[in-house]
This record gives structure tokens, sequence and C-alpha cells, in this order.
């Protein structure tokens, strides 16, 4: 089987289970990441590994190009545009397209200091009223915007230990004490040992599931009186059967795959 009739997409631990599911049963296949970060992430995958970002035209040249049949998107579940381009990529080149979407991990979990919102803004919205101190452990992306809507509170940005994340903190204005550069997840213990350590007010998260250990963030800051804002997740842009909220359903969609790969190649 060509190794590029199928592609993983994203550079997170989900995308890294998914080619391990691959690799057991032997496919072939090529994991897309969007920066060499994701590419040390992917560990010892047996896939081929394609490194950089890729609009929707490249992304549609390049499933052409290498008779794409199967795109799997495994992105982080808050990379709304990125999941846009793909499936408008594989509309265009006409290849089935399934989403890998991790499980929220998210009981019913009601607290006075616990809130939920749908977006970033009303994140600062209602940060601005809560304290002083914010932990950010919403990933870099979004820095720029956050020092935009949370003007005179001191932010604490808990990101990857990666240069260039570094730099882009540096240059947004946060001081030493106030870069967290670490790869998690981390255990409720140490998330409880660094609220205190610094001080921490308020603590903003996303509903990032268990491989982004939400609740060990969470209950610490709930145990220790320390407000926590939990940003939504946006709706998937793949939905019904080829949207996979479990390992579980991913490897019996793997399942039908080769069953209906090995009926096309004796058609």
């Amino acid at each position: 089987m060509n190794a590029k009739a199928v592609l993983v997409i994203g550079g997170t631990s989900d995308a890294r289970q998914i080619c391990q599911q691959l690799d057991a049963k032997g496919v072939q296949y090529t994991l897309s990441v969007a920066t060499p970060t994701g590419q040390q992430l992917a560990g010892g995958i047996r896939g081929q590994v394609r490194c950089g970002r890729l609009e929707t035209a490249d992304m549609v040249r390049w499933l052409r190009r290498n008779q794409t049949r199967w795109v799997i998107d495994a992105s982080h579940p808050y990379a709304v545009e990125v999941s846009r381009n793909i499936a408008q990529a594989c509309d265009e080149a006409r290849v089935l397209l399934s989403r890998y979407q991790r499980p929220q991990q998210q009981p019913e979990l009601t607290h006075p200091l616990l809130f939920y919102v749908a977006s970033l803004e009303e994140a600062c919205v209602k940060a601005r009223g809560l304290g002083e101190r914010i932990l950010l452990t919403t990933g870099s992306k979004d820095l720029a915007r956050w020092r935009a809507g949370l003007t005179g509170k001191t932010l604490l940005a808990r990101v990857l230990p990666v240069a260039e994340v570094i730099e882009q903190c540096t240059a947004l204005g946060f001081g030493v004490g106030e870069i967290i550069a670490l790869c998690g997840p981390f255990s409720a213990q140490f998330n409880r040992a660094c609220y205190q350590q610094y001080q921490i007010e308020v603590v903003v998260t996303k509903a990032s599931g268990a491989q982004g250990g939400y609740m060990e963030k969470v209950q610490p800051a709930l145990e220790a009186g320390i407000p926590c804002i939990v940003i939504a997740r946006p709706c998937p842009v793949v939905t019904g059967e080829e949207l996979l909220e479990s390992l579980e359903a991913f490897a019996e969609r793997l399942q039908r795959w080769l069953a209906e790969e090995a009926v096309r190649r004796t058609a």
C-alpha cells in the first residue's frame, strides 16, 4: 500500500495514538505535522512524517498527487480553522475524511468557582472580576489576544519549552517569572504546587480531555479556592459516523476501512 494513501493530520498525543493503531495493523501512512515540535512529539511511529503547514490549495494538490484515499483529522480540538481547511480540501479532492476528537472528560461537575464560557473574549470578561494573577493554560497561539483582553492583569503563561514560543512570550511582555515553560500533561499534585508557588488567583483552561489533564487542572484549583474558567470546545466540523470520539471508535472504523480496501483491491 502506498504510504501516502492514508494521511493522519495532527501533532497531538491523539495523532500519535492513531498512528500506533495503524502500526499495529500494518497500515502504511503519512503523519502531517505543522511544526518541528509536533514532529518531536510523534515519537517512534513507523509511518512517514512530513513537517510544515498546508493551506487548503496545497493540501488538495498533495492529496491528488499522492492518490490519498483516507484522511484522519486528529488535530487539536480547538484548531477549528485547521479542521475547516482539511474538510474543504478533502471535499475538493473527493477523499474520505474522518475526524478523531478526544473525549472531553467533562463530568457533571458544578462548583461556585467553576465558570464555563464559549470564547476567549468571554473568558476575559469573566476573569477581569475574579483576580489579578491569572494563569493561562491554553497554549501560546492566542497570547496576544489574552494580553489585549486582560490589560492591567498579571498574566502567567504555561507553554511548551520551545525556543520560538519563549521568544514569542518575551516579545509580548511576559517576564522571566511569568513564563512557565514545561511539557504536560501534569498531575493534580504538580498543579496544586504550581498554583501555590506562583500565587495564582485565577486559572484559565480548555475542556481538553484526559490527554490534556483537564481534571488534574480543575480540581486542585477548586480545592484551593481558586476560580477556574473553562473555554468550551467548538462544534466539530465533521459529524455523523465519521466523527470518532474514542480510540475504540477509531479501531472499529479502521477495521471497516481495511475491509473496504480489501474489496477495492479485488474488484
